[in-house]
């Protein structure tokens, strides 16, 4: 025990730091009296989970008994501690006190070092590294808390606690750094952390933004730096100046599905912030380089350029400098509202705008012998320009296949040629095949759609506008058949696209997974749709509402054989595929640490080429701090390397029987339960806070795609979110350690383990399934069972509580081990760390609830004392949806 409190001194000294500070300025504001009252609330809550009973009730009483002015005030004070925890842990991994079992070494290092000694060669290795293709596409799925001032304040308090470790600091200096940091957690004490209002879609692409020019602006070429002189140490070669292994991609602003408030004015408006915010932070760089870049000597190229002999590199830059603050203004005028005249030549609209006169500079500054000049800030720049191009982020466009239906049958029945909706699978297909091929318009110039239909239409024709490289994918939801592709084509070709976007189905369900390979063979046989992808298919598979489809382990083992399917459809047809993983940051939502999930993909399906999702507080957990990005792009780059070069073995056939018997035993008991139990809808809705979450404002996205519908129509984003609430936890393991036991049971122990040992699928898996169980807390589900569902339910409660007990003992007697996460005890110490500053958050939030749902009139305090609750068990938990 005393080498854990070593190993996490450093942590555990900022915490209290942080926490005292806090204490502090509660004291400040609201008394003694109040600080002792959370202090007691506190120190119960630590003894009641050392299994001290009578501390239990005592923290109860004092939770139960508090006045209503106090409850918000003491939920307030939970909540920041957990945030201030949060932001202690996020800066350990970073810290120079970061001990070896949290900083691991640079993944990228380990990794180039094996592959050489190993049976890679260099060539190989550098080809994989220049032709990598990984995008990470950032959604504002409503799990991100914290406000966008918050999160700014939180960044200054990881800076303070950085230069604060500097022990070469005077005591004056050491006495200001600790009054900003006093001055800081008073802000954030003092700033509402609950939006009175929920975002909008252009609010959640700002967030976006947000990251990126106060993180990943600076990481990227920071990582690059790193990754170029590892792999010039190894090897003696450098990365070329244009390499960019990953990129970003955004959701915000572009998800309409089932978001009423996306449409195409709000697209258009976020495309020209992204644009105006890659302007913005471009001439930030071109100012420092008009500044760095005085130097005389210039090759014969740059002189006839400029036909300055004195400051040739800064006529150049201020040239640029002068056309992106044109590009700025033209693009203010356009968020605006108004229709700004422009002279293209007088802005930078294009790319090739920017990089060809850097490059120009580049190679100037190399023919004259100051390749250490070329190699600083203006390398960064071509760098950021190589990832972030002019448009800061390709923008996807997301849309339902209903809704295209909706408009070809709209289309079909003005023009007399039947009802495109009640045409078979055939028929849509012959008839959109005829229409992509037909050179005459099929939209009537008089035709009056619909709004639905209008709005569709309005979003393709804003998509023909915009050049190619502002634009990702577009990805169908629910797609399941071929037609579902063709029907976006058409709509693309007669709104007058003039450029060939990548149409990407999503398969969401268990059924549509499982029929995903037919789908895409189907697409591929037709010769018209080969040429149009010029030998490149896309491919989405969803992990959210498969998993709430079929639960988790069921959906995991279909997610992989589809990509197994895909990969050999695609290997056949001779089509290069590209895999687009619709991950949460939970493991009900197909969440696992970025290296683990990607080694464990079937071997074949990365090939160099991945699309990620990355969403609400994941984003900032990973990508929040510059340092900290680096490292997660390190992440990405080395697992993507060695899932390329080294990929997984292929399953044993009696693996794989194994896991089809698992995954048929898990789907049945996830689905008697949740679909199959007359008493579970009832049961969800007393025992969580999912009505309640409805009225949290997080995202701009309604919590159901249907107002009138039940938990099916439900997103599994909520879904997830109101069990995690309760500590239940229950989409993320119900099914699972069923099946495990029925396997058990079978005398399939030693090939279980075998798997796990020897399998980085099932390993994954396992791992996953222990960090949930470490994180459910069955004696907090039964208090929110007491306190709110009625006695006629609960037999349901024992049951769940049941079989999450079977499942942690059944994953247990698989790893031989007595101890939860003892592989991984930084994360169990995370936890641990938490627990006593979430259970009081979770006991009041029990105890509101009860308060609310007895009341016809909620009062103002009781409802913004019941939201903070939520968003501090959110903070405590983590990966909440």
């Amino acid at each position: 025990m005393e080498q854990t409190t070593d190993m996490y001194a450093a942590l555990r000294a900022n915490v209290s730091k942080l926490g005292q500070i806090l204490g502090d300025t509660m004291r400040d504001h609201l008394g003694e009296s109040f600080l002792e009252k959370v202090e007691q609330i506190r120190q119960l809550a630590k003894r009641s989970r050392n299994g001290d009973s009578a501390a239990r009730t005592q923290m109860l009483a004092l939770l139960n008994a508090l006045p209503d002015d106090e409850l918000v005030p003491v939920a307030k004070a939970f909540n920041q501690f957990l945030n201030l925890a949060n932001i202690a842990e996020q800066f350990h991994t970073i810290s120079r006190n970061c001990d070896e079992l949290v900083c691991v070494p640079d993944p990228v290092d380990l990794l180039l070092g094996r592959m050489l000694n190993g049976p890679i060669d260099q060539q190989q290795m550098l080809n994989c590294l220049k032709t990598m293709d990984i995008d990470l596409v950032l959604t504002a799925h409503p799990t991100e808390i914290s406000r966008r001032t918050l999160i700014q304040k939180y960044a200054a308090v990881v800076d303070c606690l950085a230069a604060l470790e500097n022990d070469k600091l005077g005591q004056r200096e050491m006495k200001q750094l600790t009054l900003r940091l006093r001055q800081l957690v008073s802000q954030i004490w003092h700033t509402n952390e609950i939006r009175s209002i929920r975002p909008t879609p252009v609010d959640e692409a700002r967030w976006g933004l947000a990251t990126i020019e106060a993180s990943l602006w600076q990481a990227v070429p920071d990582f690059l730096r790193q990754l170029n002189d590892q792999i010039e140490e190894l090897t003696g070669k450098q990365l070329p100046i244009d390499i960019a292994p990953v990129r970003f991609s955004s959701w915000m602003g572009g998800d309409r599905d089932g978001n009423p408030f996306v449409t195409a004015t709000v697209t258009q408006e976020v495309l020209d912030r992204n644009r105006h915010a890659a302007a913005r932070l471009h001439l930030k760089d071109i100012v420092e380089l008009v500044a760095e870049l005085s130097m005389e000597d210039a090759n014969a190229e740059l002189m006839a350029y400029t036909h300055n002999s004195r400051e040739p590199y800064r006529d150049v830059l201020r040239d640029l400098r002068q056309k992106l603050r044109n590009t700025i203004d033209f693009l203010n005028a356009r968020i605006e509202g108004h229709q700004p005249e422009v002279d293209y030549r007088s802005i930078i609209w294009q790319e090739e705008d920017l990089q060809a006169p850097l490059m120009l500079l580049y190679r100037s500054l190399c023919d004259c012998g100051m390749r250490l000049i070329a190699n600083g800030l203006l390398l960064d720049m071509l760098r950021r320009l190589a990832c972030f191009g002019i448009h800061m982020l390709r923008l996807d466009i997301r849309q339902d296949a209903a809704r295209h239906a909706e408009v070809l049958g709209e289309l079909t029945r003005y023009l007399g040629i039947g009802d495109y909706a009640h045409w078979g699978e055939s028929e849509k297909q012959a008839f959109l095949l005829k229409e992509l091929t037909n050179r005459r318009p099929l939209l009537p110039v008089n035709w009056q759609p619909s709004d639905n239909v209008a709005e569709v239409l309005a979003t393709c024709r804003l998509i023909a506008q915009q050049p190619a490289k502002a634009l990702g994918s577009y990805v169908i939801s629910m797609a399941g058949k071929p037609s579902d592709v063709l029907a976006v084509l058409l709509l693309l070709k007669e709104t007058g696209c003039p450029h060939p976007m990548r149409v990407v189905p999503l398969f969401e369900t268990l059924d549509d997974l499982n029929h995903a390979a037919s789908c895409i063979t189907a697409l591929l046989n037709i010769d018209w749709y080969r040429n149009y992808t010029k030998g490149t298919q896309e491919v989405m598979i969803g992990y959210s509402d498969s998993a709430k489809d079929a639960g988790v382990m069921a959906a995991a083992w279909a997610q992989y054989r589809a990509q197994e399917q895909l990969v050999a459809v695609c290997r056949n047809a001779d089509v290069k595929l590209i895999l687009f993983h619709g991950r949460g940051g939970t493991v009900g939502r197909g969440g696992a640490p970025a290296h683990d999930a990607i080694l464990s993909q079937p071997p074949g399906s990365v090939d160099g080429r991945i699309r990620v999702t990355e969403q609400g507080e994941m984003i900032r957990f990973k990508f929040g701090l510059p340092k900290q990005a680096v490292q997660s792009l390190a992440l990405y780059t080395s697992a993507v390397m060695e899932a390329t070069l080294l990929p997984p073995p292929e399953p044993k056939p009696q693996w794989r029987e194994c896991m089809e018997r698992i995954a048929a035993d898990s789907v049945t008991a996830y689905r008697k339960v949740v679909r199959e139990d007359p008493d579970f809808v009832a049961y969800f809705r007393a025992a969580t806070p999912e009505v309640e979450l409805g009225k949290l404002p997080l995202g701009s996205r309604p919590a159901k795609r249907r107002v009138d519908g039940g938990i099916e129509s439900l997103r599994a984003i909520p879904w997830i979110f109101a069990w995690s609430q309760n500590r239940l936890m229950l989409p993320a393991w119900l099914g699972a350690g069923e099946s495990l036991q029925a396997a058990m049971d079978r005398g399939e122990k030693n090939l279980l383990q075998e798997m796990e040992q020897h399998w980085p699928f099932f390993r994954t898996r396992i791992s996953m399934m222990e960090m949930v169980y470490a994180k459910a807390e069955p004696n907090l589900a039964r208090y929110y069972e007491t306190c709110l569902v009625p006695p006629t339910l609960h037999h349901l409660g024992e049951e769940l509580i049941n079989r999450l007990q079977l499942g942690i003992k059944v994953v247990l007697e698989l790893t031989g081990s007595d101890t939860l996460m003892a592989h991984t005890p930084w994360n169990r110490e995370s936890i641990k760390l938490r627990n006593p500053y979430i259970d009081p958050l979770n006991f009041l939030q029990a105890e509101l609830l009860a308060r609310t749902r007895k009341e016809q009139q909620t009062s103002t305090t009781l409802e913004l004392a019941l939201m903070l609750t939520i968003a501090g068990v959110a903070a405590g938990m983590r990966n909440t949806g």
